[in-house]
């Protein structure tokens, strides 16, 4: 006995000490088998400790779900891994399933070699609930739904907000708010200072996001923090309802009043837009600003000859190679007349120059347009920009005397 009349804690074996527990824990041999179970396991599980006795962990684990056994016990040595913690299902007695963090440590006897496995159960079915409800709520919410990191980065969105906005959730998930705001919209960037930096727990704002397909929509957006665990915000919730009377009504009006009616690319108006955009964000995304110029070879000789239902044709097949050309997010337009153009980035120079290579290479094909074989091909011209003062006309004018310098060249 100690001094003050207690059992010290060497005087306890660990058998007295794990039955007077309030947490569950037990202990299984290597092959998964219990051997040892306290009582709060047995009010978790609902079997007497008979029940419990030299049967194998998968006897109490869902079917669906890996159990401890054997297999597991060598991966967990083999690997170095003496501690483990999964979530997984059990069921009880009465068949009810029951969610688990279950947290296995391997014991080691005197000489280092493995005897035991000690697996200590926490019961998470309520946590596991209230994200399975969060989950479907999300999902099929009348209003667009998103979480925020404290950069602006879209963690989660629902399909609302991205039909809201035209992109996919993959799309989405590598984008900040930012590149959906219009460059002169800074409402956005001010309140999220104020939350992430604690001055505020909600906000409610009004503002334009930039459809996919160019035209502005008018959203309602509230923004609540939600605090980590040492109080301070730790990342936001946003929900996002389009406002009706300043969204455009008639999305059909507002996509042709931006895009070329004959190919459905951009037209110069979105362009010029989209041009401003690219310029604005240069200092922030680096690399550089790529411009291609496609000029069709021939198109008035196609027209005169065969009509101009098949120069349109000759046109649409241009549109659709540059189209499949470049990657989702980059803007493809039709200047008029037989004029393209393709506005990306690239990493250098260089690699803008393949690119204009590649582009001229695909425009070069025999093509039948109602029952007439035409030769396709272009000349392309190229101008880039690393500075963000670079005039989006200055661009334009740049790649279009590069073009006839190409086609000067005879190289289409």
């Amino acid at each position: 006995m100690s001094a003050r009349g207690s059992a010290a804690p060497h005087e306890l074996t660990w058998q007295v000490i794990l039955h007077q527990a309030a947490a569950p824990v037990a202990v299984l041999d290597l092959e998964g088998y219990f051997v040892y179970a306290n009582p709060a396991v047995c009010d978790l599980l609902g079997y007497g400790l008979a029940d419990l006795l030299g049967r194998p962990a998968r006897d109490f684990t869902h079917p669906d779900d890996p159990a401890l056994d054997r297999d597991l016990v060598n991966n967990m040595i083999a690997n170095g891994f003496d501690k483990l913690r999964s979530e997984k299902r059990g069921v009880r007695s009465d068949s009810q399933t029951i969610w688990l963090l279950i947290s296995n440590a391997v014991i080691r006897d005197s000489n280092g070699e493995p005897q035991f496995v000690l697996s200590q159960y926490q019961d998470i079915t309520s946590r596991r609930s209230a994200e399975l409800r969060w989950q479907k709520t999300f999902a099929n919410a009348p209003i667009g739904l998103a979480a925020l990191d404290l950069t602006g980065r879209w963690l989660e969105v629902n399909d609302r907000l991205c039909d809201m906005v035209g992109y996919s959730a993959e799309e989405m998930l590598t984008m900040r708010f930012t590149d959906l705001t219009y460059s002169d919209d800074k409402s956005g960037t001010d309140l999220l200072a104020d939350l992430t930096a604690g001055r505020l727990e909600t906000a409610c704002l009004e503002k334009r996001y930039r459809h996919k397909a160019g035209y502005p929509i008018w959203v309602l957006i509230r923004v609540s923090v939600i605090p980590g665990a040492d109080g301070r915000p730790a990342y936001l919730v946003s929900q996002y309802e389009a406002i009706g009377e300043r969204q455009m009504q008639d999305r059909h009006m507002a996509h042709m009043a931006l895009h070329d009616p004959l190919t459905g690319l951009a037209n110069r108006a979105l362009l010029m837009d989209r041009l401003d955009q690219a310029l604005a964000a240069l200092p922030q995304h680096g690399g550089v600003l790529t411009v291609l110029l496609a000029d069709l070879n021939e198109l008035k000789p196609v027209n005169d000859s065969y009509g101009h239902a098949v120069g349109d044709q000759l046109l649409i097949t241009a549109a659709n190679e540059l189209f499949k050309a470049v990657p989702p997010g980059d803007t493809v337009a039709r200047l008029g007349g037989d004029e393209f153009v393709v506005l990306t980035w690239t990493s250098n120079l260089r690699e803008a120059k393949k690119l204009r290579d590649d582009l001229a290479q695909r425009l070069v094909a025999d093509i039948v347009v109602a029952g007439h074989e035409i030769k396709l091909s272009a000349s392309v011209g190229l101008a880039t920009a690393r500075d963000a003062a670079t005039p989006a006309s200055d661009l334009l004018h740049n790649a279009d005397l590069d073009m006839y310098t190409y086609k000067r060249a005879g190289r289409a």
